[in-house]
């Protein structure tokens, strides 16, 4: 028996927060959200499996599947699964490109290669997924090695937070980075969901 809503979006917990906000100003009570670790992109050859697992153990439930990631660093297997499921997801490579739009990701790229970017997610969590991850918090000396090709760190900034644009500072001070902030909003993902809730819609 099918569930009342009639979408399920499938996202990363990286921008899960961004989901829920537009699914709320959208009014989108038709729209069930699903979220996977962002630990996960630690090991992104695993991203591929839990999403269709997701997708796998919902179909039933559901009259449309969306899934709110990029590549993620899959080398295209994500997309496998997905073509093999009829389901979509975000454009672009990361959440970088669709946050920022993919245009704007691409300029600021050519411009400066060696960019080191945050998302409002990642200046929160920067000590766990970054510092951590990497073991700087227990070799400092690493940093050189993991950054010393990077020029500057660019905040993508979701939400005007003044807390957050502090943390994002912080960060570029602690690797050693010219600090950018640049507020993108939600970038891409408003149209890439409010098409998959019309095709949703469409279906019933």
């Amino acid at each position: 028996m099918k569930k009342t809503a009639s979408i399920l979006v499938i996202t990363c917990s990286a921008v899960a927060r961004e989901v829920h906000e537009i699914k709320k100003l959208g009014q989108w009570a038709q729209m069930d959200l699903q979220s996977i670790s962002a630990d996960l992109h630690v090991t992104p050859e695993k991203i591929p499996q839990a999403v269709a697992d997701k997708i796998d153990a919902a179909r039933d439930a559901y009259d449309h599947i969306f899934v709110a990631y990029g590549d993620c660093g899959t080398s295209g297997a994500l997309d496998r699964v997905l073509e093999e499921r009829g389901v979509s997801r975000l454009p672009g490579a990361h959440c970088y490109d669709f946050l920022a739009g993919q245009e704007t990701y691409a300029r600021l790229q050519e411009e400066e290669p060696g960019t080191f970017y945050l998302t409002d997610f990642l200046a929160r969590h920067f000590e766990r997924l970054v510092i951590g991850t990497l073991g700087l918090d227990k070799h400092p000396e690493l940093k050189s090695i993991y950054f010393g090709n990077y020029t500057r760190l660019v905040y993508l900034a979701q939400t005007d937070s003044e807390e957050l644009t502090e943390m994002a500072r912080a960060a570029a001070k602690k690797l050693g980075l010219r600090f950018e902030r640049i507020f993108t909003g939600t970038g891409e993902m408003v149209p890439a969901l409010d098409a998959a809730m019309k095709a949703a819609l469409w279906r019933n």
